[in-house]
């Protein structure tokens, strides 16, 4: 049996129980289980804390703590299976296999034998994953309560460990084993716009080439303390001019990326779509948010929220294509597509869902490739599974979306921000659709977020080559 979070925990003495009764919980491991996990324990077994050395290992990805899912069983007969007064005596459990970043947990105890000299009891112990496989077995005895126990329940406070490192470093191993790539940096003439290539460098992501003022670009070096050792500077006069020569790079192959520094997004992007000389495709360039979450258990992308101000439906099917190739490209062989809207009802009031609508047939029809597509859904829809679930939603995107569409540019750079600057979130955004992955940042971006930035740009640019390949 199963139930619900009451207001009150009560316990089912010895007497009350039988054999064969049960109970289950359910609950999918996050980011911030395992750092919780590892912070009370003290085990930080890089396996499960550090993704790069996770990569190299066994499974090939950060895994939970096996005794995470322990705790679980725990949780249920401490709690309501017999719950409260309830001594634990003993437990043996076997481990099937390891526990990712979302994955869900249906955790069941169920009662196999009752002692009535002592008033123990022997439950059956069983933990599989969303795809109903064993995860652990076996079994737990207890010492069960004989009176009848009911307390309020104790709310504890919301915990959130917040590791901006972490998460930075989890989007820069994306990477690992790919060489640098060069990429020319147009304008870099200030602190971050310049630091963050240099620092982006020194991780092995790229071989920046620095377009701008010499004289400029050397005093800002000074002033901050950064070293140009090996670092090649294209001397031009102003901003404009190191658009246009930046772009000129990459239309040559000089370069296989191109970074905005401190110059306006205007003054970059009109030399990136000039048809003459720019290095437009025939796919709409787009911009896409890749945003790490401390409260969401995979990176989400978000797009677009920098380029295409209202985006008709036929510039939402290219945006969708870049999103889901960058997606494949990170690794996710089928992303999760969630079409942005205020309601997750179709209505003529609003374009958007009529929109959502057309562009989820158009997936049926193979006119969009790759992913999986659901629309309209509110945003609590997208990535809550009990949001979906209140509002009866059955879907595979709902509460676990990995790209999110969104209506127009003004809505989507109120999403990625809110992110950043409420939830914490490291971002990283990169233009797609263009001949070459194209850095767009805010002068506001740290080094950090341009760094990362950096490494998207390098895992598309090496997608390219893989493709002129074949």
């Amino acid at each position: 049996m199963h139930r619900a979070v009451h207001q009150y925990i009560e316990n089912r003495t010895y007497d009350e129980i039988a054999i064969g009764d049960h109970a289950q919980l359910v609950r999918t491991l996050k980011p911030n289980d395992i750092h919780l996990f590892a912070a009370v324990s003290g085990d930080v077994n890089p396996t499960h804390v550090d993704p790069e050395f996770a990569r190299s290992g066994q499974f090939r990805e950060v895994v939970g703590h096996s005794m995470w899912g322990s705790t679980l069983f725990s949780t249920i007969l401490g709690t309501e299976f017999p719950g409260p007064g309830t001594v634990y005596v003993s437990q043996s459990l076997k481990y099937w296999r390891p526990v990712s970043i979302g994955d869900t947990l249906n955790v069941v105890v169920t009662c196999r034998e009752k002692f009535d000299h002592n008033n123990h009891i022997i439950f059956e112990c069983l933990a599989t994953n969303q795809d109903g496989l064993k995860v652990i077995d076996g079994c737990a005895e207890v010492l069960a309560p004989t009176e009848k126990i009911k307390r309020p329940r104790v709310n504890l406070p919301e915990v959130t460990i917040s590791d901006k490192e972490l998460r930075y470093q989890h989007l820069v191993s994306l990477t690992d084993g790919l060489e640098p790539i060069p990429i020319a940096v147009a304008h870099p003439c200030d602190k971050e716009s310049l630091g963050g290539p240099l620092q982006a460098m020194e991780e092995g992501l790229v071989i920046p080439v620095l377009v701008g003022p010499e004289a400029k670009i050397r005093a800002v070096a000074e002033e901050e303390g950064y070293s140009l050792d090996g670092v090649r500077i294209v001397d031009v006069p102003h901003s404009h001019a190191a658009a246009e020569k930046a772009v000129a790079m990459a239309r040559n192959g000089e370069v296989e990326a191109l970074m905005k520094g401190s110059l306006h997004t205007d003054e970059l992007m009109s030399a990136v779509v000039s048809k003459a000389t720019g290095l437009r495709t025939e796919r709409r360039i787009s911009h896409v948010f890749i945003a790490e979450v401390p409260t969401y258990s995979h990176p989400l992308l978000i797009t677009d929220a920098a380029i295409n101000i209202e985006p008709s439906l036929e510039d939402k099917v290219d945006i969708i294509q870049n999103a889901i190739e960058l997606a494949q490209t990170m690794g996710l062989t089928e992303p999760k597509v969630a079409i942005l809207s205020a309601v997750e009802t179709v209505t003529s009031k609003l374009r958007s869902t009529i929109e959502a609508a057309a562009l989820c047939k158009m997936a049926d029809r193979g006119q969009i490739k790759g992913g999986v597509l659901d629309g309209p859904l509110a945003f609590d829809n997208a990535i809550s599974i009990v949001a979906a679930k209140t509002k009866g939603i059955n879907s595979p995107v709902a509460g676990n979306a990995d790209i999110l569409v969104v209506p127009d540019l003004e809505s989507g750079n109120m999403v990625a921000k809110q992110l950043e600057y409420l939830a914490d979130a490291v971002l990283a955004g990169v233009v797609l659709g263009a001949r070459v992955p194209i850095v767009l940042t805010s002068r506001a971006d740290t080094s950090e977020t341009r760094a990362a930035s950096c490494a998207i740009a390098q895992l598309m640019a090496h997608q390219r080559r893989k493709q002129i390949r074949l």
